[in-house]
């Protein structure tokens, strides 16, 4: 019938190299994830946060944001997993509760997908597909990249957001002017971004190169003539939203997730700030409820130095005396010690007393200390009050001493008046809040501030921290600012009733709220800040080893037979990736140079494509492998992976652009894919020969390990029969 429309058609296209390489990379990765069944080297590290994230409980990983450590409990989430297993050692068998299978299965789905990312990469940056598929190919058959996916680990998760924000952002370069899916492509590069800072500050690095990238090609959009001011501006506008402001918002995201989870006191309270404490459910929150907000005169209260170096502390005394002489012969005025006690003890309660008033206890009704304010601060089970004067500190002799005043009838009159200096105030006339506040406190005669200098006293002071005066103190420090952290009114007027008193627990019931701006920017600000004390690993390493891969890493070893897994990569590979790099430098060196004389040995399009590629795969190896010779920290060779990962792509780069540009006849053609299919095979029987130490199995004889060992620095293990 004429006239009638014939139904709607949709024709799909289907590469079926992408859906092979893709169903390799499953394969390769997802293969027996389930063995060994026992926690495998950082797995003793990372278990413990999918523990704590299955239990609500508070923690801080100084190594990275929140991202990484929530895509890990999400596979706890998916298998059921209650948290219960301890994680104390590498090679522990999991108990029948742990999902090993789904805990894994993350990092490793991540890992597979790495290959057919590999393959659109470089079909992005304009090369051939069969060069795509040498690229995928030899993702596939690296083996460190295969033993990082197979475990609860992060650089399989890094590397793959990493990939994705590159081709996204590939896509929406090359996407035409007017189509939808050229901003989706934005949109998604944007948020691979995030997610992979999200996982692992390494992820910092890939992203400022990306946005390097874009910054070039947005200055090109702005000379664009073709184009009007006002689609200017939108692009301008729309890239900065979504490859700046958007990233920024998630990874605030991250952490507002991350908090709401965690909403249980934990292990790691105490690095915290005592408002941050107090915000979560148990530990302080349970002893800081419902007491009093307002500290008044007759206050009993314990004072947190606000520095968490080298620990937190709470101001403290006993009713032992500084030395009449130190070791080095110095005197001291050899009054009661003050100190910074880093633990809940009776010592730690102080009563804020109104020096013009005997009364130690509070009114009816309170009259809370403002900003400004003189007071005096007695020890509650010394009776002592705290002094300072010009004497010079134990171990600060720069700084006054700290003490509790004696009168030995010495002539050295008591200085024990102190100005109250409410640092976050809103007013000069701010009442000193529990918690909330936080207080200097001045020394009236010197002007000098109470400050935790961060020393430790000797035996004779119990090896306690010590407090100083510091008269040159100038500027916001946090060792010379404290909070009230425990308060409660006080009623005995009795010392033998306060004492009593003071060793009971405080019960009033109040809830202290700090703002999600307010945790985030404390809890980024310690996990930058804060350091665990390094210590020399066995198995760590040096950047300029990873390069040749003289170092390997001992990842599982069987209790009780030779089956293993080790962190070694394929040598082959590496050694490609080394000469793809040195010939791409002198490649893109010699053309630099002969275009500068005007001789132009390639198209122009050709030419943008290698600097292309260069920016991503040689830039990508270098802005992921440079800044690990500027750390201060344990690196091992799993760090070098996101450059290796891009080192590798530059491999199938360099070998078509050698094989169209620079090699001209049919002989040097065919002698030159002989080559290639040759490195391919070595690639792929280097993959077969480490494979049982990349699977753990089959088990190899004592013989067959040793001849692994293919460089004298490996640390292969096996046992003797």
């Amino acid at each position: 019938m004429q006239g009638v429309k014939l139904p709607v058609t949709v024709k799909c296209e289907i590469n079926v190299l992408l859906i092979a390489v893709t169903v390799l990379g499953l394969l390769t990765r997802l293969y027996g994830i389930h063995i060994p069944a026992s926690v495998v080297f950082d797995e003793v590290y990372y278990g413990q946060f999918v523990s704590l994230y299955m239990k609500r409980v508070f923690f801080i990983d100084e190594s990275g944001p929140p991202l990484g450590h929530m895509i890990l409990a999400l596979g706890g989430y998916l298998g059921d997993f209650d948290g219960n297993f301890v994680w104390n050692r590498i090679g522990a068998e999991y108990t029948s509760n742990v999902p090993v299978w789904t805990l894994r299965l993350i990092p490793a789905l991540c890992g597979s997908l790495c290959v057919p990312l590999g393959y659109l990469l470089v079909v992005e940056l304009g090369y051939s597909h069969f060069t795509a598929l040498g690229a995928s190919l030899l993702l596939l058959m690296e083996n460190s990249l295969i033993v990082q996916s197979r475990f609860m680990l992060l650089d399989s998760v890094l590397i793959f957001f990493l990939l994705l924000a590159v081709v996204s952002y590939l896509r929406f370069h090359k996407a035409p002017k007017s189509s939808l899916w050229k901003w989706l492509w934005l949109f998604l590069s944007g948020t691979s971004c995030a997610f992979a800072v999200g996982v692992k500050y390494m992820g910092l690095f890939t992203y400022l190169l990306l946005l390097g990238l874009a910054a070039v090609h947005t200055w090109h959009v702005i000379g664009d003539k073709t184009l009007c001011n006002g689609k200017v501006l939108v692009q301008v506008v729309v890239r900065f939203l979504v490859l700046v402001v958007m990233p920024a918002l998630l990874y605030l995201g991250f952490f507002y997730v991350h908090l709401i989870l965690l909403y249980r006191s934990g292990p790691h309270d105490q690095m915290m700030s005592s408002a941050f404490q107090a915000s979560l459910e148990g530990g302080l929150s349970r002893i800081t409820q419902g007491q009093p907000l307002e500290v008044a005169f007759g206050s009993q209260v314990t004072l947190r130095s606000a520095s968490s170096k080298p620990l937190p502390c709470w101001l403290h005394s006993h009713k032992a005396n500084y030395p009449i002489r130190y070791e080095n012969g110095r005197g001291s005025s050899h009054q009661q010690q003050v100190t910074c006690y880093p633990f809940k003890d009776v010592n730690n309660w102080w009563i804020i007393k109104d020096p013009s008033r005997q009364s130690l206890v509070v009114s009816s009704p309170p009259r809370p200390v403002r900003h400004g304010d003189i007071i005096q601060l007695l020890h509650g089970m010394t009776s002592r009050f705290l002094n300072t004067h010009d004497v010079a500190a134990p171990m600060s002799p720069h700084s006054q001493e700290v003490t509790g005043y004696i009168d030995f009838n010495v002539s050295m009159p008591a200085q024990n008046l102190w100005r109250v200096d409410i640092t976050n105030r809103e007013s000069d006339r701010d009442v000193w809040k529990t918690i909330l506040s936080e207080v200097q406190l001045i020394h009236v005669n010197t002007s000098a501030v109470l400050k935790l200098s961060g020393a430790s006293l000797p035996d004779w002071g119990f090896r306690q921290l010590e407090v100083v005066g510091d008269k040159i103190y100038k500027g916001y420090q946090q060792s010379g600012v404290w909070n009230v952290e425990e308060h409660r009114y006080g009623k005995s007027h009795e010392q033998k009733e306060r004492e009593l008193e003071l060793k009971s627990p405080t019960h009033d019931d109040i809830s202290r709220n700090l703002t999600f701006m307010a945790k985030f920017i404390e809890l980024q600000w310690k996990m930058l800040t804060v350091r665990n004390e390094e210590s020399e690993h066995k198995y760590s390493s040096l950047p300029l080893e990873w390069i040749t891969m003289d170092t390997n890493i001992a990842y599982w070893l069987h209790p009780s037979n030779n089956a293993q897994i080790h962190l070694i990569g394929n040598s082959v590979t590496w050694t490609l990736a080394n000469l793809a790099l040195f010939i791409y430098v002198l490649l893109f060196l010699t053309y630099l140079l002969r275009r500068r004389r005007k001789i132009e040995d390639i198209p122009e399009a050709c030419w943008e494509q290698l600097v292309l590629a260069g920016v991503v795969c040689s830039g990508g190896w270098v802005v992921n492998y440079l800044p690990f010779f500027l750390m201060e920290k344990t690196l091992f060779l799993y760090h070098y992976l996101p450059a290796l990962t891009f080192q590798i792509l530059q491999i199938p780069v360099v070998v078509e652009h050698l094989y169209t540009h620079v090699l001209r006849s049919p002989s040097q053609h065919k002698a030159f894919g002989g080559v290639i299919l040759a490195a391919l095979c070595s690639v792929y029987f280097c993959y077969r020969i480490f494979s049982p130490l990349t699977y753990g199995q089959p088990e190899l004889t004592s013989e067959e390990l040793a001849a692994l060992r293919w460089r004298d620095s490996w640390d292969i293990l096996f046992r003797k029969r």
